[in-house]
């Protein structure tokens, strides 16, 4: 008998198939949890930049917050001015935060422009609410342009493009607001966001308008405006579209016919 259950036991083995297939569930869960944790690993990064940067955000008693962050320079203008898409703007900026613009903006709901845009495109976004990074693509790149697209993509009045020969590597836009930078892990850049982008308390002229486009905004003009251009005190070309200050996410005013209808391209 003892030699008989020997015999048995002998014949079955080590159960190599289990053990294998085991091992590969367990390598597997192994492989999904450390892609899950690199790839994730920027947004947590941003989410702990965004709680640091709280305490920025505007207020009735702080509606400026802006103003206690060091570089951040500022400048007046009047909203609301409109020029077409075949004439341009002499700004006093560059890049431009105000002033005159085309009456069609460029899409500034975590937009990423892989390309540069039209100034006049993106002054309009500003007058809603948005916040601009512009970079200087020969200056920033790899790591650091991927750290500036945390803080862009999928972020609801966020918009960010390159922008030949900036004479920073980083610029933040909003209306009326500039901010130059050296680093893109500077802490400033998601003070400035907290403090700017739709503030609710007089920041930007036209509250509630949206960010999303109906229309592919121009190209950038690297050439200095002709004399043709429009001055800063510019009144606003005849005819232009006229914005409505409290549209709301369904007031996109008609795209005329001079600006070509297109989805905003990346």
């Amino acid at each position: 008998m003892k030699a008989a259950r020997s015999s048995v036991v002998s014949k079955k083995g080590t159960p190599w198939g289990t053990i294998i297939a085991v091992v590969a569930i367990v390598v597997l869960a192994a492989s999904v949890v450390t892609y899950y944790m690199v790839a994730s690993a920027p947004k947590r990064e941003q989410k702990t930049r965004e709680e640091a940067a709280a305490a920025f955000a505007p207020s009735q008693q702080d509606p400026d917050p802006s103003k206690r962050i060091p570089g951040v320079t500022t400048a007046t203008y009047e909203g609301s001015v409109h020029v077409t898409a075949a004439e341009r703007v002499a700004y006093d900026k560059t890049p431009p935060f105000g002033g005159p613009h085309d009456q069609a903006w460029a899409a500034c709901n975590g937009v990423v422009y892989e390309k540069a845009v039209r100034n006049e495109n993106m002054v309009h976004g500003l007058e809603h609410g948005a916040v601009w990074i512009a970079y200087n693509p020969a200056q920033i790149s790899g790591e650091a342009l991927d750290l500036l697209k945390v803080r862009v993509e999928g972020k609801p009045y966020t918009v960010m493009s390159p922008y030949p020969n900036l004479d920073k590597p980083i610029s933040l836009q909003s209306w009326g607001h500039q901010l130059k930078l050296d680093s893109a892990t500077d802490e400033r850049i998601d003070q400035f966001i907290a403090a700017l982008r739709t503030n609710p308390y007089g920041a930007y002229p036209e509250r509630d308008a949206t960010c999303d486009a109906q229309i592919e905004p121009g190209d950038f003009d690297p050439t200095p405006p002709g004399p043709d251009a429009k001055p800063m005190d510019y009144k606003g070309t005849a005819g232009t579209q006229q914005d409505q200050p409290g549209a709301g996410q369904s007031g996109v005013p008609s795209v005329p016919a001079t600006q070509p209808s297109a989805p905003a391209s990346k």
